[in-house]
């Protein structure tokens, strides 16, 4: 048995060695981002837990969409995202009607003052972004403008 373990040790350090090959510490990668977005995260959401800005933010992106739909791209389950869409509607951040073409069926939508909300939170995040990016050295930033796209398309966005 000791071979299996060892010889499964040597394939995840072989797996290791050549993704070190790839030049990019992933786990130094990993820590950075996770600590660059909590950093980010830590100004005011506008009195919104970080569950309920994200639910926000996709209702914003997909809306009007249906509750089911929203719980299917937030994650969750459909329990927990009408609790977040009851708050965020008792803030006045979003609106639910009838869908008109199923009287079972609900749409949400953002409303002015959600859209206001998202927007000063958007501004507030880039303005602190943009700001620990000039405490860095003129080739450091030219770096990350130069990953800007490969960082896009890991996030899922390029």
């Amino acid at each position: 048995m000791s071979t299996g373990v060892s010889d499964g040790a040597q394939t995840v350090s072989s797996a290791a060695a050549a993704k070190a090959d790839a030049g990019i510490d992933a786990a130094r990668l990993r820590v950075a981002v996770l600590r660059l977005s909590r950093r980010l995260r830590k100004h005011d959401l506008a009195g919104l837990t970080p569950s309920q800005l994200s639910t926000l933010s996709s209702v914003g992106k997909y809306g009007p969409v249906r509750l089911g739909d929203l719980a299917a791209a937030e994650r969750i389950a459909p329990s927990t995202l009408t609790r977040l869409v009851n708050v965020l509607e008792g803030l006045g951040y979003l609106s639910r009607e009838p869908a008109p073409d199923d009287a079972r069926a609900y749409l949400v939508s953002v409303t002015e003052r959600g859209d206001e909300a998202l927007e000063r939170i958007r501004a507030e995040a880039t303005s602190m972004l943009t700001d620990i990016l000039l405490t860095l050295p003129d080739d450091q930033r030219a770096a990350l403008a130069e990953a800007l796209p490969a960082l896009e398309q890991l996030a899922g966005s390029g």
